[in-house]
């Protein structure tokens, strides 16, 4: 089984949202559908990043990861089209 850590971007306030699961596309229809208590007054949002992972212990340090300040910062970079696309 694998596990996905996610990223949102709520295009009401701008920030982040970022979370794990197993089934990612059951997820994503319960944030659309405001079915999840932390992004249900955020709506829309926006899938803006994705990995998989093998076990759910990675997936959970990972999102840990993301949540924090580096992780924010190595967000940023990665997705640097994304937030800069005219470079």
């Amino acid at each position: 089984m694998y596990y996905y850590v996610y990223v949102l971007l709520s295009e009401k306030d701008g920030n982040f949202y970022t979370g794990y699961t197993s089934d990612i596309k059951r997820r994503l229809q319960e944030h659309s559908e405001g079915k999840v208590y932390s992004t249900k007054t955020r709506l829309p949002i926006k899938l803006i990043y994705y990995e998989g992972c093998l076990n759910q212990q990675d997936a959970t340090r990972r999102e840990k990861y993301l949540k924090s300040g580096s992780g924010k910062i190595y967000l940023r970079n990665r997705l640097s089209n994304f937030f800069n696309p005219t470079g």
